[in-house]
């Protein structure tokens, strides 16, 4: 058993390479020339997955499609949105709660007995029953001060109703401490949220849907909506393509911010029949469009000077879009747009 193994061993040391230092113990010289065996089987594989990759035919060309800039230029909300019906109970139970939790009014502190300002407020006091001016006829300090949420139908926790009810003090006091009691003094009201673009539908106004963002769709001499869009340029840049898209589509008379160097999405529109062009005789497949986010700061889109002659212009929400564009230009865009 001995002689055996020594003599695979003997057999061993001659087939080891000659580079390996003599001091290394046996063992490790025997798996090092395991390893060498190894990567010696190994080597035809790797030689073999050396090949030349098989050359593709040169018919198969990938389609062309027309590069186009677009814009998707947009108005941002200039008010705060509607409050939910839940919202407004829960905001106006939020103010009946501080009345509750908060220390009684000291009026001699504020008013002297006697003076004009007490009076005022005494007579106010016996109207809505508390110093809070937009909370209704309640008291936190009454055996029923518990009962401190609205019934179904009530108009206190509307802002309308608020308004009027802060005006109306105000008007109380203004007329109270004024000298001549022949002429009335009106408090001026806050501006509507609804404008009269709103109650004409005029859709081409950018006065309108304060509360939403607005976007600029333009009409073809097809007849379709669609953001305003143009073919690239050589040597073009896709920001540099989009503001001269903006400013040849929809003039010059409006103070724009492009918001930056990406886009923003992309829509894809395949031909059912190439396009080939009768002057170059190049073949398209349809067209593909990169969108640019753009703010409007100032001015209003004209139409007078287009160069792709569009009919007409509308600023529309989000879900006024969906009414007027394709359906598949639609899937396309409606993830960037805001719903709000």
């Amino acid at each position: 058993m001995a002689s055996g193994s020594n003599s695979a061993r003997r057999v061993a040391s001659l087939m080891r390479p000659s580079r390996l230092d003599p001091g290394v113990c046996r063992s490790c010289q025997e798996s090092l020339g395991r390893r060498s065996y190894a990567s010696a089987a190994t080597a035809p594989t790797g030689v073999a997955s050396s090949t030349a990759p098989v050359s593709t035919p040169s018919s198969a060309i990938e389609p062309v499609y027309t590069i186009n800039a677009g814009v998707v230029l947009s108005r941002p909300p200039q008010i705060t949105r509607d409050l939910e019906p839940f919202e407004k109970a829960f905001f106006f139970y939020q103010k009946r709660l501080n009345e509750r939790l908060a220390l009684p009014f000291t009026k001699y502190f504020y008013f002297k007995r006697g003076t004009p300002a007490d009076v005022d407020w005494k007579n106010k006091i016996k109207e809505r029953r508390t110093p809070a001016r937009d909370v209704g006829n309640y008291n936190a300090y009454d055996n029923d001060a518990w009962n401190d949420e609205l019934l179904l139908g009530a108009k206190e926790s509307e802002p309308e109703h608020m308004v009027e009810a802060l005006v109306h003090d105000a008007e109380t006091t203004a007329n109270a401490t004024s000298q001549d009691t022949s002429k009335k003094e009106e408090i001026p009201r806050p501006f509507s949220r609804v404008t009269e673009a709103d109650k004409k539908g005029d859709q081409r106004s950018l006065n309108r849907l304060l509360s939403r963002t607005l976007y600029l769709l333009v009409q073809s001499k097809e007849g379709y909506w669609k953001f305003p869009s143009m073919p690239i340029e050589k040597e073009e840049t896709l920001r540099e393509a989009a503001e001269r898209t903006l400013a040849q589509t929809a003039g010059v008379n409006m103070n724009t911010w492009m918001v930056g160097f990406h886009p923003a999405g992309h829509h894809v529109y395949t031909n059912r029949k190439p396009h080939v062009d009768q002057v170059t005789g190049a073949v398209t497949h349809g067209e593909k469009t990169f969108f640019m986010k753009t703010r409007i700061m100032a001015g209003q889109a004209d139409l007078s000077s287009s160069a792709e002659k569009l009919k007409d212009f509308k600023w529309l929400s989000k879900d006024e879009i969906s009414k007027y564009v394709l359906p598949q230009y639609y899937s396309h865009i409606k993830n960037m747009l805001a719903d709000r």
